[in-house]
């Protein structure tokens, strides 16, 4: 395969992203993890059940850096899940120093390559690693916004008793409890949202949207991977078909909704040249004020790095 794609820590959202590009036949993978027999023993079982489902994606693994050389993206899943009681920012200083390593080592053996961050807070994190690899803002991003929306996307279909494949969404803001569900562009079929809900429906739906992966927390003592890895492999396979897709993800405005010096989960077209495109919706202004507080947070504690 021509295509390479590196995942930067074997954790459960590693493993599990690493699971989902090899049944695709995306592209080639390496998997680095600090303990270099985690990735090796993962690697053996995705390999395994390749052989059983009919895929053969290669697979190098290890502790080197220098393998994630040539990579057109690499994936930063590395660092300290939640834990219950935690919020995504109470990792901040944890996971920083782990961003700096693997950035650095970005810069070295992959300075062409695009960068997508999934290691919270994402979007404060995200932006750490466009400072430290220097690459332009377009090829550094943080996955949230796919994320967050397929939660809400749940949680509506769930509510109004509807296939999650006929709900088109989208949620801005940070990735944390100031997320922002955007009802007002939400359609079901082409439906706004509010011919199926009421305001209090609505209300009680962004709450849970919000707390998706708290719930998944307090329930599993660590943090969700299954939903998240999908999200990530949705952005991966964007850069390398060159899909163009118009999905949520965390980018660094330079003035779009009057915000700048963050990154923040925004629309935009993703593709070969990671964001090619931040895009610019007419929100109301409570959504656009939220958004705007929701940045301020981020802002915060990028300033606290």
């Amino acid at each position: 395969m021509k295509r390479k794609v590196s995942i930067i820590g074997a954790g459960n959202v590693g493993s599990t992203l690493c699971l989902y590009i090899a049944q695709q036949e995306l592209s080639e993978i390496v998997l680095i993890d600090i303990n270099r027999n985690i990735a090796e023993g993962k690697a053996l079982d995705i390999k395994q059940a390749g052989a059983i489902l009919g895929f053969n994606t290669p697979i190098t693994t290890g502790d080197d850096y220098s393998l994630i050389e040539g990579s057109d993206v690499v994936v930063v899943t590395a660092g300290f899940p939640r834990q219950p009681g935690m919020d995504r920012l109470d990792l901040l200083h944890k996971n920083r120093d782990i961003i700096d390593i693997a950035g650095n080592n970005i810069k070295k053996y992959a300075p062409n390559s695009k960068v997508i961050v999934v290691t919270n807070p994402v979007d404060v994190m995200t932006y750490r690693m466009w400072q430290t690899t220097g690459f332009p803002s377009n090829r550094v991003m943080g996955q949230a916004g796919i994320l967050d929306t397929g939660r809400m996307i749940m949680f509506l279909a769930d509510e109004i008793k509807v296939s999650p494949k006929d709900i088109d969404g989208l949620v801005l803001g940070g990735h944390g409890d100031t997320m922002v569900p955007i009802f007002e562009l939400t359609r079901i079929k082409g439906i706004q949202v509010n011919k199926f809900l009421d305001n209090i429906k609505l209300s009680d739906i962004e709450k849970k949207t919000q707390n998706g992966g708290g719930q998944i927390v307090n329930l599993l003592k660590t943090s969700a991977y299954y939903a998240p890895a999908a999200a990530t492999y949705i952005m991966v396979r964007a850069i390398l078909n060159d899909e163009k897709r118009l999905i949520a993800a965390s980018c660094k405005p330079d003035g779009e909704y009057g915000l700048k010096d963050v990154y923040i989960g925004l629309p935009v077209i993703i593709g070969s040249n990671g964001i090619e495109k931040i895009i610019s919706v007419e929100l109301s202004n409570d959504d656009l004020i939220k958004l705007k507080e929701s940045a301020k947070i981020y802002q915060s504690s990028i300033a606290e790095l």
